[in-house]
């Protein structure tokens, strides 16, 4: 995995970066966790300048994160709970879930996006709930922004700062970092698998 995404970068440059990172928030293929400190290591051998990393990682998240905003925002969140109730087991993500994340969306209104999308996963999904709950847009990228820019910098960093054991790194990091895709993927599976259970449960903790 780690040498797929290196060479993924060394062939479309910042182009790449922001396609990698785009998809990593419509659909989390690979973790930002990964592309973005593999993007630093390459900064960091002079292959591509530090700035221009950091700046198309983050616009490329920044993509992502409005892209769910703007579906959210058109489709609203009565419909976004059909298709949850229509489709949740393979959206992994049940109406009751949606709702969750509304009611702490609500209590929270910007910090929790600005703070959101610092944290792994909620990074994603916090665009639907300010889509539905209409924050303004101008509000919205640029809490957004504030919050990606500084996590897409901290991650690539981290990747530049070990510009001297960058061979010693790529040597381990490969397989982790294909492990880590595996994980994400057997949580996935997991979450389908057990969805139905999983709603009875909590059906039966709301009945009583």
């Amino acid at each position: 995995m780690f040498d797929w995404i290196t060479s993924l970068i060394d062939g479309m440059g910042a182009f790449g970066i922001a396609l990698l990172m785009f998809l990593e928030n419509v659909f989390p293929p690979i973790p930002s966790e990964l592309i973005m400190p593999l993007a630093g290591f390459n900064a960091a051998r002079g292959d591509m300048s530090l700035v221009l990393v950091i700046a198309a990682g983050s616009a490329g998240s920044l993509a992502g994160a409005y892209l769910w905003y703007w579906i959210a925002r058109k489709i609203g969140f009565d419909r976004i709970c059909h298709l949850s109730q229509k489709h949740g087991r393979w959206l992994s993500v049940s109406p009751d879930e949606l709702d969750r994340a509304n009611g702490w969306f609500d209590r929270h209104d910007g910090s929790a996006v600005l703070f959101g999308r610092l944290i792994p996963t909620i990074r994603t999904l916090i665009s639907v709930p300010a889509g539905v709950r209409r924050m303004p847009r101008v509000w919205f990228l640029g809490l957004s922004a504030v919050g990606t820019v500084g996590w897409t910098t901290a991650l690539t960093l981290a990747g530049y700062w070990l510009e001297g054991g960058y061979d010693t790194v790529s040597e381990w990091l490969n397989p982790i970092s294909t492990a880590v895709v595996v994980g994400l993927l057997a949580i996935y599976v997991w979450r389908v698998v057990t969805y139905n259970r999983r709603e009875e449960k909590r059906q039966t903790q709301d009945a009583r």
